[in-house]
């Protein structure tokens, strides 16, 4: 059920780069994509508890996120906190930020975990995994007791893989195969299936942990999402997909009228 609330959190101001919003403005204000996220990321702050063990998202979103609590420790307004790190990126923002970290091996029970999201439905189903961390994600977010998605309104959809590509994180080894396959497996939808690349196309895109992405795009609604899963996971080559299905307890929407939270 989605409970509109207000504009600005609490009784704090958030502060936007050098500035500050405050809740009672005159007017309307205007804000930018990055803002909206900062909101987001705050409201699911404040669900963190001092003791928790907490599984610290990838992405411009979720990095809000990880600078509010790194705040919050250093305030004394939390403690000990100990927080599982995402991606390499979250693992280095987080050090720096002097937040104490550790793994799933040591704490194979997250108590929350909070992360943006590439595209929500109206099911609470996401995609994730534009920023190329999609099985850290899952693995962390999958042990977790309650999972917290924050987004701004741009990334609720229709259906999955309707707003771009719903990344497939592959091993190398004749990842040219893996693609031919993923693209004929979703042909009903008019699946495109392109190897990511960066540094505008001259490398290719290479994950944490060693392994390629294939991107899928698909002109159709894929159906069944569970279905699609199980066929994606079933190919060998594929280590996982960005379709984060019935995991979200929670998601966070921050909006220019406010912040919307719907729970599972």
């Amino acid at each position: 059920m989605a409970i509109p609330c207000p504009p600005f959190i609490g009784s704090e101001k958030l502060s936007i780069e050098s500035g500050a919003m405050s809740p009672s403005s005159p007017s309307p204000l205007i804000l930018t994509q990055d803002e909206l996220k900062k909101i987001a990321a705050y409201k699911a702050v404040e669900f963190v508890q001092s003791g928790m063990v907490l599984g610290l998202g990838t992405g411009s979103t979720a990095k809000h996120a990880v600078d509010r609590i790194a705040d919050l420790l250093h305030q004394g307004k939390l403690k000990n906190i100990i927080g599982i790190p995402t991606s390499t990126k979250t693992h280095q923002q987080a050090v720096s930020l002097g937040i104490p970290l550790s793994d799933l091996d040591s704490h194979p029970v997250v108590d929350l975990a909070i992360d943006g999201a590439d595209e929500v439905d109206s099911n609470l189903n996401l995609v994730k995994g534009r920023g190329g961390s999609l099985l850290r994600e899952k693995m962390i977010e999958s042990a977790c007791k309650k999972f917290i998605v924050i987004v701004d309104q741009s990334k609720l959809v229709a259906h999955v893989g309707a707003s771009g590509a719903m990344p497939v994180e592959v091993v190398p080894f004749c990842w040219k195969f893996s693609q031919d396959r993923l693209q004929n497996l979703f042909h009903y939808a008019g699946c495109v299936a392109k190897l990511r690349t960066d540094n505008g196309g001259e490398k290719i895109f290479v994950t944490d942990n060693g392994n390629y992405i294939v991107d899928l795009f698909f002109k159709k609604d894929i159906g069944d999402l569970k279905v699609a899963s199980d066929a994606i996971l079933r190919l060998a080559g594929v280590v996982e997909h960005g379709m984060f299905l019935d995991m979200a307890t929670t998601v966070i929407v921050a909006g220019e009228l406010g912040i919307t939270i719907k729970d599972k």
